[in-house]
């Protein structure tokens, strides 16, 4: 029996044109691969600007040529995410630029290699929590002073955030981790009208990164395009 994929429905006040990017901002963690990648490339076709954000020089120079051929703004910004001061240096170079962002992607993660807990390395462990847990949390905080009402912070976890596999420990608990990080967030930001948004996907193969990206696009346009609509709107559209 063939699944079926749960798609986010438009609601009908958003109002004509209410999913175009045009002249908007995003700062993208782990922008030349992956769901990053492609989440770069679909917003670029949106005309929305963008801020690439990776640890590898080369592929971010690659990313940034090539996105730049949408005649949009693109800026490419080398950061650790593990690192606090990287992470200090990189918002330092944003804010003599920017001074609003519109759309938050965390999509920096890294695994590790299958292994039982006995055989884990603990440099193993702190890599991976620092990665796809601290980053995302050093990352969201020094974007916070950035947005305001109608914002989106979208975190790309996994369905690791909800379902433990073996051999996947610290992987598995940092995605839990971000998955409560990233509840926490949403209660906290809800009055100031900033969307979170947690996306789950399965194992990441172009196709599937192509799938999420179809997905989650015309999300996030919809809260940064009509960030107060009905309530009639937001009972139309299907819980994240």
């Amino acid at each position: 029996m063939k699944k079926s994929t749960r798609r986010p429905v438009i609601p009908s006040d958003a109002g004509p044109g209410a999913t175009s990017l045009h002249g908007k901002l995003a700062l993208i963690t782990g922008a030349t691969q992956g769901i990053g990648l492609a989440l770069a490339q679909s917003l670029a076709a949106e005309g929305c600007g963008l801020i690439l954000c990776a640890r590898d020089r080369k592929r971010l120079s690659e990313a940034e040529s090539e996105l730049s051929r949408k005649q949009i703004p693109v800026r490419a910004l080398s950061c650790d995410v593990r690192d606090e001061k990287s992470v200090a240096s990189m918002f330092a170079a944003v804010c003599k630029r920017f001074s609003h962002l519109d759309i938050l992607i965390n999509s920096a993660g890294i695994a590790h290699p299958f292994r039982s807990i006995v055989e884990l390395e603990t440099q193993e462990w702190n890599q991976v929590l620092a990665t796809n847990l601290t980053g995302t949390f050093l990352v969201t905080r020094s974007a916070l002073p950035l947005m305001s009402r109608g914002s989106s912070i979208v975190n790309v976890l996994s369905m690791s955030s909800k379902r433990a596999f073996p051999n996947l420990a610290a992987y598995t608990a940092s995605k839990f981790g971000a998955l409560g990080l990233t509840n926490a967030l949403r209660e906290e930001l809800r009055s100031q009208g900033i969307r979170v948004i947690a996306a789950l996907p399965g194992r990441q193969k172009s196709a599937i990164a192509w799938g999420v990206v179809a997905w989650l696009i015309p999300v996030i346009a919809l809260f940064v395009i009509t960030p107060r609509m009905s309530g009639s709107g937001r009972k139309r559209l299907r819980r994240i």
